[in-house]
């Protein structure tokens, strides 16, 4: 098998899935809006139980007023290396969703797993498009509520930078030996055949 990053899989995989990863180092350039909208538009096109789409893209690009409402949800540690990347987005879910025939909307048990589908399409549009997403949970999340007015009846899930990625020489030389590519789990820790245990 090929490796790509210091990764090798363990059956035939697209390369697109090794050459994926979620740097910390920046340029610190913007984003054309074209270039951001696509990234955005493969997200759209993830699948979703009854086509709910419950997923919800709160955005602000660097050097916008908004950038400093963002960059403040962040904790201390994402910021040392977010400061550096072009668009700062806060990802929210729709707990509920609206079946075809029913009057009104009821309870969505998937809407978390849906928006993490549609989280998976952004990233990976955005690595093949030459820029780099990284999710995180290092952030205010009841803020981001308040803050972003995500109304009730929306779950904030997480934050996501991206940006084009740097050399890892310009990170602080704590955060250098973390910028390399991770190995993942074994698959066959993951998956089991009829039963779990």
């Amino acid at each position: 098998m090929t490796s790509i990053n210091g990764r090798t899989p363990n059956h035939p995989v697209d390369p697109i899935f090794l050459e994926r990863w979620s740097p910390r180092a920046f340029t610190g350039e913007s984003i054309p809006e074209a270039e951001l909208l696509t990234i955005f538009e493969a997200a759209r096109w993830a699948p979703s139980c009854n086509n709910s789409q419950p997923w919800r893209f709160v955005y602000a690009l660097r050097d916008t007023p908004d950038w400093d409402v963002f960059f403040d949800l962040l904790t201390e540690g994402n910021k040392r290396w977010a400061k550096d990347t072009a668009v700062l987005i806060i990802v929210a879910s729709k707990i509920t969703m609206q079946i075809p025939g029913k009057d009104a909307p009821v309870e969505s048990h998937s809407h978390s797993f849906d928006t993490g589908a549609a989280w998976g399409y952004l990233a990976l549009q955005a690595s093949i498009s030459g820029w780099a997403a990284h999710g995180m949970m290092g952030f205010d999340l009841p803020r981001a509520a308040r803050t972003l007015g995500i109304p009730a009846g929306y779950r904030v899930e997480a934050a996501v930078a991206i940006g084009r990625k740097a050399d890892p020489a310009t990170l602080p030389e704590a955060q250098r030996a973390r910028e390399v590519p991770t190995g993942r789990t074994p698959i066959e820790t993951l998956i089991k055949l009829g039963k779990f245990a």
